[in-house]
């Protein structure tokens, strides 16, 4: 959700560089960017504090920028293509099978986060596209603690949830049948260790600090987070995932979606 159907990130990014910026340090660098997009609690992470330097406690720090996502989340709005995305995939048949396609919501936000994230009336309509059931927040229970994204479970849980409504004699989704969308970096490796298929698209920021390495950021390959498993990991150019530059530029032949005219 985060960055890939709404703007939150640019959001998250302004009000994290305000407050840096309010105790004589530097903004985001796109290396560091890149490294915390998708990750819950980011902002609380060695990775980011051992980066800030902050003259200040991570407490003190959480509460202020938690009051600046409070003020700004409400101005969250849809990102290019995605209201035209969703709209189109909720109404999409499989070319093959003729079956409905089916959506779920994968995201590390939290409950509260995503009330404030989806106030405007725009946002709103976007992810009333996913029944409350098919949504997988960052606090959901069904999701063990510490195995947030990049470890597969919330990809794992999300299908599960489409799962649940299949009726008898109908045959379960299987991993291998999911498309991920993903901006985050981790976000891929999590949809990569689900067994499904990844459609990338990242930040502009990201995109240029991982043009060299985008191989190994399709096949969850960076090496960035220390999740084990590595079986579950893809293979560099195995043609499981592909990385476009903007939602609008999804070509919908290429999975063998029929949307309807």
């Amino acid at each position: 959700m985060d960055g890939l159907l709404i703007n939150s990130e640019d959001i998250i990014t302004l009000s994290t560089n305000q407050l840096l910026g309010k105790y004589g340090r530097p903004g985001f660098t796109r290396s560091i960017r890149a490294q915390l997009m998708g990750v819950p609690d980011s902002t609380n992470s060695d990775v980011f504090h051992d980066w800030a330097k902050l003259p200040i406690s991570r407490e003190q720090f959480a509460r202020e920028l938690t009051e600046q996502f409070r003020l700004r989340f409400p101005n969250c709005r849809p990102l290019p293509g995605a209201e035209k995305l969703v709209t189109n995939l909720s109404r999409a048949r499989n070319v093959s099978s003729g079956n409905r396609v089916e959506l779920a919501l994968a995201s590390s936000t939290k409950s509260h986060s995503y009330e404030l994230k989806t106030r405007a009336p725009e946002t709103r309509r976007l992810l009333g596209f996913f029944p409350s059931d098919k949504r997988v927040l960052g606090d959901d229970a069904r999701v063990r603690q510490g195995r947030g994204k990049p470890a597969p479970d919330m990809y794992l849980v999300a299908l599960q949830s489409l799962n649940s409504a299949v009726g008898d004699g109908e045959k379960a989704i299987m991993p291998n049948e999911c498309l991920v969308f993903e901006d985050s970096i981790a976000g891929v490796e999590a949809g990569r260790r689900a067994g499904m298929r990844v459609v990338w698209v990242p930040h502009p920021d990201v995109a240029v600090e991982y043009q060299d390495r985008q191989k190994s950021v399709l096949a969850g390959r960076t090496g960035m987070f220390g999740v084990g498993d590595d079986w579950q990991l893809g293979d560099i150019d195995d043609g499981w995932a592909e990385s476009i530059p903007s939602l609008e530029d999804f070509n919908y032949d290429k999975y063998g979606f029929h949307v309807p005219s």
